[in-house]
Parts: C-alpha cells; sequence; structure tokens
C-alpha cells in the first residue's frame, strides 16, 4: 500500500472496524465490537483512528484515569501530592497487521502524547498509564515508560498486562 498521508483522528460513528484485523484476536474484537459503544453510548474512552485514504490502518483507545502516588516510581512520589492524581489512561493500540512495522504505532503514540499534553493544560494530567501486553513491553520502554510494581498474575491463560508509566514531563518532544 503506498501511503499518501496517514492522518489520525476520532473514531467516527459510520468507520468500518468490521475489516479491522491485527492478528491480536482480543483487540481486534474490542475494536469492532465495543469501541464504538464506549465512545458513543458509554462516553467511558475515546478511540482514534490512523486512516490511509479513509482505511483505517491502526487504533488507539484512551480515558482519563486517576493514579495512586504509591503506585507511582519512586523518583516521582517526593514532590506530589496524596491523593489520587489524574492521568490518561491508554487503554489499547493496536496496528493493521498488514501496517505493522511502518511506524503507525509510533504515530499513535504521539497522538497519545499530544492528547496527555492538552488534557494537562484543561484538566490536570501527570503523565500516561499504559497496561501492556507482555510483546508490547519493549515498544513503550523504548519512549521512557517505566514499569509500576504490581502483583504478578494472569488473567485466565494469558499472562497479565504490566502497568507502567511516562511522566508529563518525559514524554518526547516531536
Amino acid at each position: 500500500m503506498s501511503y499518501t498521508v496517514i492522518k489520525v483522528r476520532p473514531l467516527r460513528p459510520d468507520d468500518r472496524r468490521d475489516e479491522f484485523t491485527s492478528g491480536d484476536i482480543d483487540l481486534d474484537r474490542f475494536f469492532q465490537k465495543f469501541a464504538g459503544q464506549n465512545q458513543f453510548r458509554l462516553h467511558i474512552g475515546t478511540t482514534y483512528v490512523a486512516v490511509n485514504a479513509e482505511c483505517i490502518v491502526g487504533f488507539v483507545t484512551v480515558s482519563a484515569t486517576s493514579i495512586v502516588i504509591t503506585d507511582l516510581p519512586k523518583g516521582l512520589r517526593n514532590r506530589l501530592p496524596k491523593y489520587p492524581l489524574p492521568a490518561l489512561r491508554l487503554a489499547r493500540l493496536a496496528v493493521a497487521r498488514n501496517e505493522q512495522g511502518r511506524g503507525i504505532g509510533k504515530l499513535l503514540l504521539r497522538a497519545t502524547f499530544d492528547l496527555a499534553r492538552e488534557m494537562a493544560k484543561r484538566t490536570g494530567c501527570i503523565g500516561v498509564v499504559v497496561d501492556a501486553k507482555p510483546d508490547a513491553i519493549q515498544f513503550y520502554k523504548r519512549y521512557g515508560f517505566e514499569s509500576l510494581e504490581v502483583i504478578s498474575g494472569k488473567l485466565g491463560d494469558r499472562p497479565a498486562p504490566q502497568p507502567m508509566f511516562l511522566p508529563l514531563g518525559s514524554i518526547p518532544k516531536r
């Protein structure tokens, strides 16, 4: 596929989600069945899509969250208040299987960083939280995310995701 310009924009109700496949059955099921209702009916998350000529080549879903100071890396704990702090949760990120390795995940992550900066200006945000699947941990570490201390475990037959955090001040500049 030759690229014109890949744009990142909010999901629209009439977007064709049924043809998207990333190779991860859970991410594909979420995008196809739940992203729309979470955004348009329940208002619990917003999905942004990367589109190339109106073909969806990736998506990221974000929502507001809070994080308690004891969950943050130790270096940040001294200078922050002890009550729950606002953050942006990167809930899901996926790239179409035939588009992987072309920088679309990075583009979606940068869009998420822009949203965190905007959230900080408008309502408050100390950073970005992600629950990284085991095979995505290195991707997030490349951008400065740090693992948070958690009790390890499993979700059914799958390993539990690794919570990670990137402080607002550490978000890479464009």
